[in-house]
């Protein structure tokens, strides 16, 4: 589990051992942290517009972008590739991140990857990739996914370097 209150409180009432693990906290949100899309879209339009230009590479002020997440991910990539079955029980954006390994998703991708709360994620090695079982707990939860935006307003970020820039 990561070290937040909500998966330990999972890994508790499935009454397994379990290790908390620091790295699969959830994506650092810096100062849109506990914010929803609607209060970040009001409070910093210019922030959420970035975001919507380059989802992966959009760094939040003070936090993390989802290619930083990937980066502090690696070594637990690198641990579940040894293992044989393990059950990772984590975050949106960090269970986006693996799943984009795992399923050879692209960077593109990654951030738009539909991953609902309270759904077990069953990867099977299989030639060539993994297949996806997805098995929902059927516990009421808010939809926090966004879709890609099929326009976006082209802006340029003090959060993002300009290198990264999308032009």
């Amino acid at each position: 589990t990561s070290q937040l209150k909500r998966t330990i409180q999972t890994a508790e009432a499935l009454g397994v051992p379990y290790e908390q693990w620091k790295i699969l906290n959830e994506i650092d949100a810096g100062v849109c942290e506990e914010m929803t899309y609607e209060e970040i879209q009001r409070k910093y339009p210019e922030e959420f517009a970035l975001r919507d230009q380059e989802k992966y590479l959009y760094r939040y002020p003070g936090g993390e972008s989802y290619q930083d997440l990937v980066q502090r991910l690696e070594p637990v990539i690198m641990e579940l590739e040894r293992q044989e079955n393990v059950l990772v029980i984590s975050h949106q954006a960090v269970m986006r991140c693996l799943l984009a390994y795992f399923l050879d998703k692209s960077a593109d991708e990654l951030p738009y990857l539909r991953c609902p709360l309270h759904t077990i994620f069953k990867l099977t090695p299989i030639a060539y990739g993994c297949k996806l079982e997805m098995i929902s707990l059927n516990v009421e939860a808010v939809e926090t996914h966004r879709d890609k935006p099929s326009t976006v307003l082209q802006m340029e970020s003090p959060c993002m370097e300009k290198s990264d820039a999308v032009i």
